[in-house]
C-alpha cells in the first residue's frame, strides 16, 4: 500500500467563503472548511450518525451534524457537543499553486 501523498482537492477560489464545501477526491468525499484560521478538511460523513456534514451548520471552527446536532472542532476533529463522543477524521491541508491539497 502506498504512503500518504498530497492530492489536489479544489481550486482555492472554489471554496465557499466562511462555509463548508463538498469535494470528491477519487472515491472519497471530503468536507472543506473555510475558517478564520485557514482551510481544514474532514471526511464528509459524520462518524456518529452517518449524515452529510456538508449539510450541517458551520460556525467559525465548529461543524454541527444535521442529523443529531453533535458537533466537532474542524481543526482537530474533537467532539465539542453530544451526542458525538468520538473524534471525526481530519486531514492535513495546504495551498499550492492555487489549489487546496489534502494529505491522505
Amino acid at each position: 500500500m502506498p504512503g500518504k501523498q498530497w492530492r489536489d482537492a479544489i481550486a482555492v477560489d472554489g471554496v465557499e467563503s466562511n462555509w463548508v464545501t463538498r469535494v470528491a477526491v477519487g472515491t472519497r468525499q471530503f468536507a472543506i472548511y473555510d475558517t478564520p484560521s485557514g482551510i481544514h478538511a474532514s471526511l464528509a460523513v459524520c462518524n456518529h450518525g452517518g449524515a452529510d456534514l456538508c449539510d450541517g451548520y458551520f460556525d467559525g471552527h465548529v461543524i454541527e451534524c444535521p442529523l443529531h446536532q453533535g458537533a466537532f472542532d474542524v481543526r482537530d476533529g474533537r467532539p465539542v457537543c453530544p451526542p458525538a463522543t468520538r473524534s471525526m477524521r481530519v486531514f492535513e491541508t495546504r495551498i499550492k499553486d492555487g489549489m487546496v491539497q489534502i494529505l491522505f
